[in-house]
Order: C-alpha cells, then sequence, then structure tokens
C-alpha cells in the first residue's frame, strides 16, 4: 500500500457505507486484503506503508497488531452487514473468496498471529469453500516451522519476494537475503503442502545487466513456482533510492533495456509453461492465477484492513489513516480508522474497467468503449499492439508489444 494517500471528503465515524453501495454486494466476488506494515529493513525502492522498529514510537509494536486488526475485522462485518446508522435490514456479509496478506512483511509477526487474524474472518464473514489464503513473504522471514504453521491454519498460497538472484543487484535493492534463499524457501513452501507458491522479480534495478536478468529468471524457474510476478523498477520520490539517483550515484532505469527485460522474461516463462494472465504476471495453470488480485483488476469488492489499506465497495472507495498508532487509536476509541473516501460515478467505474481489464490476457469488452475508443482499439490492432483476431471477436487483447505500451494504448481508449 503506497505511504500517501489521496485528497477526499472524510469518511463517517462509523464507517456506514450507503445503502447502494451494500446492496451490489454479491454482484462481484468479495475479498480481504490485510496490510501489515512492519519490515525488518526499509528496502531503498520500497515506498509502501511499512515502519521498521526504529520508525515506531514506545507503545506501538507488532504484538498489538492482531488485535486491531480483528477489531476492524468486527467493524467490517457490523458495516457490511448494515448494522449501523446506513439503514436498510441487517443481513448476513458476503462470504469471503479472497484473502491476501500484504505488506510490509506479514510473516515478521508471529505465524499464530496471522492464524488468528485468518480465524477471525471466517468466523465474522466465513470463508467460501476453497477460498485463496495468500501471504506474502521475504525469503529470510520464514522458517519451515512458521510455513507448516500457517499452511495449517489454511493458507493455500504464498508470495515469495526474490527480486533477484544476483548479489550486486540485491544490494543496490538493500535487500538481505542471500541469492540462494528464495529458491530454497519454495522448496520448504512445497514441503510444507503449500500447492501454490509464486516469486516476486524486479528487473532494471541500476547496474543490472541482460545476464544479470536471465541468471535471475532462470534461479525463478529452476525453483519450480507455479506464478511469477515480474516488475519493472520504478524510482519512486522520497525513497533512498531517488535520493541516490537525483545524487548521480546511479543512473536510471533504461526504457529500452526494461523493454528488453520483460521480452527475455516473457519468452522464458512460457518456455516453462507460465503463460501471461496480466502484463506483470504469469501463471502455470487456472488454479494458480493470484484470484485475489483478479478480482482488483475486475472491479471486485473488497475490504482492507489494516494502516493505509485501501477498500472497494459498491462504487465506494475509502482508505484507512497511515501509522499504525493512529489506526490503532482509531479502533481502540470504536470508531472507523478510514481517513478519506469516495464514491465513483459510473464514467469513472467505466475508466477503471478499461483501465484495469485491458491489461489481462482475457482482454476488455470492446462494448465499453465509445466511437473514439472503438477508433482506437482498431488503430491498436493496424499497429501490431492489440489482436486483430480479438477484437473481431469483441475483445481488445494486447500483443507483447501492446504490452509493453499498455498505458499509451488505454490513454487512447478512453479518449
Amino acid at each position: 500500500m503506497p505511504a500517501r494517500l489521496p485528497d477526499a471528503p472524510p469518511a463517517p465515524a462509523d464507517g456506514a457505507l450507503p445503502l447502494a453501495a451494500r446492496e451490489e454486494l454479491g454482484e462481484r466476488p468479495f475479498g480481504i486484503y490485510v496490510h501489515v506494515p512492519f519490515c525488518a529493513t526499509r528496502c531503498g525502492y520500497c515506498d509502501f506503508n511499512t515502519y521498521t522498529a526504529e520508525e515506531l514510537p514506545g507503545g506501538v509494536n507488532r504484538n498489538s497488531y492482531a488485535a486491531s486488526a480483528i477489531a476492524e475485522l468486527a467493524l467490517a462485518r457490523r458495516v457490511l452487514s448494515g448494522g449501523d446508522r446506513s439503514g436498510g435490514c441487517t443481513a448476513a456479509p458476503p462470504l469471503v473468496e479472497t484473502v491476501f496478506f500484504g505488506g510490509g512483511t506479514p510473516t515478521l509477526l508471529p505465524a499464530e498471529d496471522l492464524a488468528g487474524i485468518l480465524d477471525a474472518i471466517d468466523l465474522l464473514f466465513g470463508l467460501a469453500p476453497r477460498a485463496e489464503v495468500t501471504t506474502e513473504a521475504n525469503p529470510e522471514s520464514v522458517t519451515p516451522a512458521t510455513l507448516a504453521t500457517l499452511r495449517a491454519a489454511g493458507f493455500t498460497r504464498i508470495s515469495l519476494g526474490m527480486q533477484s538472484a544476483v548479489g550486486h543487484v540485491l544490494d543496490v535493492l538493500d535487500r538481505t537475503h542471500t541469492p540462494g534463499r528464495a529458491a530454497a524457501a519454495v522448496a520448504e513452501a512445497r514441503a510444507a503442502g503449500f500447492e501454490h507458491v509464486s516469486l516476486d522479480l524486479i528487473y532494471g534495478t541500476p547496474g543490472e545487466r541482460d545476464a544479470d536478468w536471465r541468471a535471475s529468471v532462470e534461479t525463478a524457474l529452476g525453483a519450480a513456482p507455479d506464478h511469477v510476478s515480474a516488475y519493472a523498477l520504478t524510482v519512486e520520490p522520497g525513497t533512498r533510492l531517488h535520493a541516490r539517483v537525483q545524487r548521480g550515484e546511479l543512473p536510471s532505469p533504461d526504457e529500452d533495456a526494461l523493454a528488453d527485460r520483460y521480452a527475455i522474461a516473457d519468452e522464458a516463462f512460457a518456455a516453462a509453461g507460465l503463460r501471461w494472465y496480466e502484463i506483470s504476471n504469469w501463471a502455470g495453470s487456472e488454479p494458480a492465477r493470484c484470484a485475489h488480485n483478479v478480482n482488483y483488476w475486475r472491479g471486485g469488492d473488497w475490504w482492507g484492513v489494516g494502516p493505509g489499506a485501501h477498500s472497494h465497495v459498491g462504487g465506494v472507495r475509502w482508505w484507512n489513516v497511515l501509522h499504525p498508532s493512529a489506526y490503532a487509536t482509531a479502533l481502540a476509541e470504536r470508531r472507523s480508522p478510514a481517513a478519506g473516501r469516495e464514491q465513483l460515478d459510473a464514467e469513472t467505474r467505466r475508466f477503471e474497467r478499461i483501465m484495469l481489464e485491458t491489461r489481462l490476457s482475457e482482454g476488455l469488452d470492446a462494448a465499453l468503449l465509445r466511437e473514439d475508443g472503438r477508433a482506437a482499439a482498431a488503430r491498436a490492432a493496424d499497429e501490431g499492439l492489440a489482436e486483430p483476431e480479438a477484437l473481431a471477436e469483441g475483445r481488445v487483447r494486447l500483443t507483447r508489444r501492446g504490452r509493453l505500451l499498455a498505458d499509451a494504448v488505454v490513454r487512447d481508449l478512453v479518449d
């Protein structure tokens, strides 16, 4: 979750949602995101809402975090079932189809705390049959024992932050694990019973060469995950990496090199049986896809728990206060920790569908486009950015070159 919040009107103190928003529950999958804002160290490229022990004042610590998260889950049940001032009859909240623990580093919490939060979700909402339950983890933050505890608690999927298999690249990123630790963690997760294991990679780090990136891709595939994410490095203002680039210590990522690295990864993943289903994500099968993220990209509903977490239900979007202390205080005072929220109008929702669904391998339903957008889709097909065959069937599906230029394609589609 980014460490900056949008400007918008404040949210009501009790978190109440308009009846119209709650009435949309059930039309789309419902998920819960749990943000765990703690990290052992701060990576130089990261601008997420995370805190190391040195950055937190006295009284704010990991030990009390699970209780605060569970308090917000209780608030979520009250709001979504109508047990607040928003009116309407109370009803059972929706079953949870996906749960995603992100961060930060969720596995810096004791595995028993993560299990307790998951138990609270099941008690308050109910987990759907075969619900997907994911946790992110750093390779050095898990052990065979913690992985076994998580799997026994009902976690079905783990996403490990590998980033690179090359020592000097990890050093620039301020990652603390050794190059071989991620592959070992995959093996430990498999031994613990995790069927679905993902590795996250970053390409374009200053000083990274094509050979370094190929080595990282080959190492990742050698660990045999059934899902891989690969993201181009972005140098975010306010990060230590940004300061180093500004001072001239490191070069900015090169756009041509980023495109080459993407092509290297896409070809290697496809040869290994991993197919792209979103621009930066590849999976070995339909069950291996991250259903939680697919729900985001398809405009689903979710409640975000934790400092800085964002939520969306029925066209209403809101976000929590950033600091763990302010978050815990609000819940202790039985107030919503939401800092602000916005009601999305029909045009905004249409725009966001175009922006997100164009990124998916299934493509965008061309019926969402207006006349100028349909003309832009035709041009994209003519220019090799979209597949002509898919467009003839009423869908805008990007080619690899189109994926590299996706932002420009989307801008044209919504004009």
